[in-house]
């Protein structure tokens, strides 16, 4: 099977979502201290500020399988791109820090949400063999966005625009925004979604844009995985059966944000000037970190559907362990800052490598169809959870202790590779209608 135009289309425009989310991610880090300034917040709630976004990812995550299933992956996702636009707008014109709050909590929605539907609209859209690269694409949309987000904030604060420079950095979102928005209404369907609605007609004709060689033969495959002929399309992921997939979501997503990930993300800057950058200074350097995390995640996305998920995740929970004690090191002992760097960039590129072009691949392919959005829901839902909690804490104990937070994280990065090591199944080259047979869920 080739790539089509239709296949690469669909996929960019679904990814589209990634490259807000990581956008988003990434570009508050510039504004905390302007933020804190600005409205007078203790540490606390500059904390609450920051993971206000991510409490809305919470519900957006949670709740995105309900129109996913009931209006489509490809709409919902439209809904998710207003939410975006609503969102840049509103915290550019923010009149006080609730209304801010207000706006970001829209902004969570719309990321989570999309965490959701654009890995899964791209999983359904993919064929095995590609599917790997392409649903790795979104993930590489995040971290270009997340590079995007640190190269806008240094080139807003060169500008010099004073005091009310955070106000650009969060409005300029929009423009992406409205761009993905319209993209939206140039793309195909899930074939998947539809067998589920029984429109096998249209399901056949997406499987021909897309490039399908046998598509009869691939239809009634998708028709038998979901069971559409026996009524258990909306059958629930809350039993017994099901108990692995559950274990592995709550945990990927667990493990994603006990790497300490966001925290890093959402703090650099400030973490940075603990360790003596000026503010231009480290904005450079957060430049650096979002370009490591860009070439590390294409270079995962290139092998992945060679070396395999699992590998994957256990060469880069040795990475992350390493360089999270390092940083731990320099802060517990302050001395050696000049290396600080160097050990974030070594742990962005073995989380890039691993956690970060694993998660959404890995969520998106070992459910079954009929409970694929409750499956990939639970997973965003608990990775977000938790991001939401550690981004939330993390400045009050790294204001008690710089280091403490870096050996928390470095032990995780110990158990993960220990639960990959020995749960965790691989499903590299499988197809989505034979994962289910392979895991004894058919």
């Amino acid at each position: 099977m080739k790539l089509t135009g239709t296949l690469v289309k669909s996929t960019i425009v679904a990814a589209l979502g990634g490259l807000l989310f990581g956008f988003d991610t990434a570009v508050i880090s510039g504004t905390t201290a302007a933020l804190q300034s600005h409205f007078a917040l203790s540490e606390d709630a500059k904390g609450f500020t920051v993971a206000i976004a991510l409490i809305g990812t919470i519900f957006g995550a949670l709740f995105a399988s309900v129109p996913g299933n009931k209006y489509g992956r490809r709409d919902s996702l439209r809904g998710m791109a207003l939410l975006y636009l609503i969102s840049a707008i509103g915290c550019a014109i923010a009149w006080d820090w609730y209304s801010l709050l207000f706006f970001r909590l829209i902004g969570g929605l719309g990321i989570g949400g999309s965490s959701v539907l654009g890995p899964m609209y791209i999983a359904e859209i993919a064929p095995a063999k590609w599917r790997g690269r392409l649903v790795g694409f979104f993930q590489f949309n995040v971290v270009a966005g997340i590079l995007v987000a640190y190269l806008s904030n240094y080139l807003i604060r060169e500008r010099h625009l004073g005091a009310q420079d955070w106000r650009w950095m969060l409005g300029v979102a929009a423009l992406p925004a409205l761009f993905f928005l319209g993209m939206l209404f140039v793309i195909p369907r899930s074939p998947r979604w539809l067998v589920q609605k029984s429109r096998l007609g249209e399901a056949r004709e997406t499987l021909t844009a897309i490039g399908e060689e046998n598509v009869e033969a691939e239809l009634q495959d998708i028709v038998k995985s979901v069971d559409v002929e026996h009524g258990h399309g909306q059958e629930t992921l809350y039993q017994a059966k099901y108990g692995l997939l559950i274990f592995i979501a709550v945990s990927m997503g667990m493990f994603n944000q006990l790497s300490g990930i966001n925290a890093i993300l959402y703090y650099l800057n400030e973490i940075f000037a603990k360790a003596g950058f000026t503010g231009v200074s480290g904005d450079k350097q957060a430049v650096l970190i979002g370009f490591t995390n860009l070439c590390f995640t294409t270079l995962a996305m290139t092998i992945i559907d060679k070396v395999g998920r699992k590998t994957l995740l256990l060469i880069g929970s040795v990475g992350c362990a390493v360089s999270l004690a390092g940083a731990a090191t320099i802060f517990l002992t302050n001395s050696h800052e000049d290396l600080l760097v160097w050990a974030l960039v070594m742990f962005i590129a073995s989380f890039a490598f691993s956690q970060g072009a694993v998660i959404w691949v890995y969520l998106s392919e070992v459910f079954p169809t009929r409970v694929r959005a409750q499956g990939q829901s639970l997973g965003s839902f608990t990775h977000w959870a938790m991001n939401a909690a550690i981004s939330w804490v993390f400045p009050s104990l790294a204001a008690k202790s710089r280091g403490l937070p870096f050996v928390v994280f470095s032990l995780m990065m110990v158990v993960q590779f220990v639960v990959v090591l020995t749960v965790y199944p691989e499903t590299k080259g499988v197809t989505l209608e034979d994962m289910q047979k392979k895991l004894g869920i058919a």
